[in-house]
């Protein structure tokens, strides 16, 4: 199975992705090269064969129970930072309106 053209450019609007179409092309041709990489693992006798969910199988839950321990004081926390105010580190706005509250 491989991509057309119309299918790189669904892709790239699905994802939000401009190209123009020199972009497109050379997409197209790089996405159907990478598949036909894979053509290799379609060879492969999988009838039977359990599928694997977790690289290391028998595992259920390796998470750690959460422990209530004293945490760093604010005070220590803030002390390098660039900049805090009333207790909390200030950064620079990332989405613009830089006049809004913090």
């Amino acid at each position: 199975m491989y991509l057309s053209e119309r299918d790189v450019r669904n892709i790239a609007t699905y994802t939000r992705i401009r190209l123009d179409d020199t972009e497109v092309a050379s997409m197209t041709t790089d996405l159907n090269n990478i598949i036909e990489s894979l053509k290799p693992i379609t060879e492969y006798e999988l009838d039977g064969v359990e599928p694997t969910y977790h690289p290391i199988a028998g595992l259920s839950n390796v998470m750690r129970d959460d422990v209530i321990k004293p945490s760093m004081p604010r005070e220590e926390a803030l002390a390098n930072s660039a900049a805090h105010e009333n207790g909390q580190f200030v950064v620079p706005p990332i989405l613009g309106d830089e006049g809004g509250d913090r």
